[in-house]
């Protein structure tokens, strides 16, 4: 393989994980604004399990949809 195309593969999965990552942010920020609760309170000072696994999976899902799109 020639080493220019390992680069710009390399630099093309870059892009497509930092507009993943700012997906996610987004995503959570929306549920944040939607809620009528502080996903922040639930998640760290109460140590909601049942949200902690409801967002594990909400990300995981995000995740699958971004990796299905770049292909």
């Amino acid at each position: 393989m020639d080493i220019t195309k390992i680069l710009t593969e390399l630099w093309e999965s870059a892009i497509y994980v930092f507009f993943g990552i700012i997906v996610m942010v987004l995503c959570y920020i929306i549920i944040e604004k939607i809620t009528t609760f502080s996903l922040k309170k639930e998640l760290i000072e109460d140590e909601n399990i049942a949200l902690w696994t409801m967002f594990a999976g909400f990300f995981i899902a995000i995740a699958i949809i971004i990796a299905a799109a770049i292909k």
